[in-house]
């Protein structure tokens, strides 16, 4: 049995996990079971430990000064709900060890058990059956474990197999699990994890899918320069990275408006080339990740040129917080340009791109948070998967942060109009949370897989209509859900109903679903807004 362990060995078992974790994301997602079956723990799950992976750098002997910095990695990287409390397991397990230079079973047992009374005194409800149940459950066997043999590999062995016990018992915990019959994704999550580290104390590190660390070689430019011209303008930057934000999305974004994409991921520096259409759409997806310099754009209908990778410039002094110029500012999640839009209107000052299936960083918030130039902020998460993650923004910003805990796009409009600059922060807050109890968020999106739910068959490809983030039906036909949807808002007896139609909807389409909720709401005030959201057909706000 091995008896103890020190930094490196602990950075190469967390960065086994993580490939264990990566290796495993999609049937991870695939048990996750909420009304909308879309599957994001894995991934987030995933994204969140390749952050903490992408900050390890070299190697470090000192066992507590790795779990910091792996600590401070999952914090920043965090997405959506499970990859919060994942980091939080390890925030609360780095806190007990960070003094610690090697770490034993006896120690390590003190550090999960750490790690989960972190995690249950983060989340204000805690749900059993998940992976706060699975963490406890192994925490409390490795204690146990300890007290037998202090041996590191024997504590974490008795931990591991307490927990995949656990795992077995959730689906018979949570009822929404019971439903669907499977078990909890998260805590499936954490098994892999803590199975990933037994491998690699063991020696047999999982390294079967390669973990994104943030570095690739440097690309060579001057290839390019006798390609065939589809787009017009060669388009070449730095990004100075201002943290260890995921570059996938960016990617994601560069390969939809152009070609010959080259994007060298180092350190401290992100290199881009793209032939593009549309290089101002570029760079303005690139501002989220850091300062950009070294700018190029090129007309390639006009001239040719040997493209390079030119040294990075020094970087520029940068405020990373934004100097108050008013009491009160607001950052709000959301998809869609015409929903920007609309909070723009309102009066918020950030607006961060995301919501069901996209769910942002604790990162991403911060910066937007830093970015508000306002000495108390607002955020308006609209998303229940978010909340946690922007709650971990309140002791890492340097501002006074006031997160409203809005489920949804109408539930944060809702907050919005009500805000009164005359009163503070805590008043505010109150008048804000009044308003999103009075509101009724209703929803149409369709199903990504098959499924079941609350005793509903759900088929791939079927209209699902939600009220409240509750499932009320689906059916293969558009018009039936809609209909049945603007039943149940009519029984709410609204005053005001405002339906945001999703991307690919048209606006004829969205007139009729409109004609059905003036139907049967007779008297109340109903406008149509072209949100242009994703994933949802129609958001609709009424009361």
């Amino acid at each position: 049995m091995i008896l103890h362990i020190d930094g490196i060995r602990f950075a190469e078992m967390f960065t086994s996990a993580a490939a264990a974790i990566e290796a495993s994301r999609q049937p991870i997602n695939e048990l996750n079971v909420f009304p909308v079956p879309d599957g994001d723990t894995g991934t987030n799950m995933s994204l969140t430990m390749s952050a903490a992976v992408a900050g390890l750098g070299g190697a470090d002997a000192h066992l507590g000064s790795v779990a910091t910095t792996v600590a401070d990695g999952l914090l920043r990287g965090a997405r959506g709900n499970s990859g919060v409390i994942l980091s939080l397991l390890f925030r609360g397990f780095g806190k007990s060890v960070k003094d610690f230079s090697a770490l034993t079973g006896t120690g390590l047992a003190a550090a999960l058990a750490e790690g989960v009374d972190t995690a249950y005194r983060a989340v204000m409800k805690p749900t059993e059956g998940t992976i706060l149940t699975v963490s406890r459950v192994a925490a409390k066997r490795a204690q146990a474990a300890a007290a037998e043999d202090t041996s590191f590999e024997f504590v974490l062995q008795e931990a591991l197999e307490a927990a995949e016990a656990a795992l077995e018992e959730t689906v018979r915990q949570n009822p929404v699990l019971a439903k669907a019959g499977v078990i909890d994704a998260g805590g499936k999550g954490y098994c892999v994890i803590l199975d990933g580290m037994l491998r690699a104390l063991r020696g047999q590190p999982f390294a079967a899918v390669p973990v994104e660390t943030g570095r690739r070689e440097r690309a060579d430019f001057s290839e390019y320069s006798d390609e065939d011209i589809t787009f017009t303008y060669c388009t070449e930057f730095i990004v100075v990275r201002s943290g260890e934000r995921d570059i996938r999305k960016l990617n994601a974004f560069l390969e939809s408006v152009g070609d010959s994409l080259v994007l060298v991921d180092d350190e401290k520096y992100i290199k881009v080339h793209v032939h593009t259409d549309n290089p101002g759409s570029v760079l303005e997806a690139a501002l989220p990740y850091g300062q950009l310099s070294a700018i190029k754009i090129e007309n390639m209908r006009e001239q040719h040129s040997q493209k390079v990778i030119e040294n990075p410039p020094a970087a520029e002094a940068k405020r990373s917080v934004a100097e108050p110029k008013r009491r009160f500012g607001f950052v709000a999640v959301c998809a869609g340009a015409g929903i920007e839009g609309v909070f723009h209107d309102l009066g918020v000052d950030g607006v961060i791109s995301g919501g069901q299936t996209m769910n942002p960083s604790t990162e991403d918030i911060l910066k937007a948070i830093d970015a508000t130039p306002s000495e108390v902020v607002f955020v308006l998460p609209n998303n229940k998967n978010i909340i946690m993650a922007a709650e971990q923004c309140v002791p890492l910003s340097e501002k006074e942060v006031v997160v409203l805990p809005t489920r949804s796009v109408p539930q944060g409009m809702s907050a919005m109009l009500v805000f009164d600059p005359t009163l503070d922060a805590g008043q505010n807050r109150e008048v804000m949370l009044a308003a999103v109890s009075g509101v009724t968020s209703g929803a149409i999106t369709y199903a990504a897989r098959d499924s079941e739910y609350d005793g509903q068959k759900i088929r791939e490809g079927d209209h699902m209509a939600l009220l409240n983030d509750r499932l009320l039906f689906t059916h293969s036909a558009a018009d039936f859900v809609q209909t049945r949807l603007a039943d149940e808002i009519a029984k709410t007896e609204p005053s005001f109903i405002t339906v945001f139609y999703g991307e690919g909807v048209a606006a004829e389409d969205a007139k009729e679903m409109e004609d059905r909720l003036r139907r049967r709401c007779a008297g109340a005030e109903i406008s149509t807004v072209d949100g242009g959201q994703p994933i949802y057909s129609y958001l609709v706000s009424a009361e």
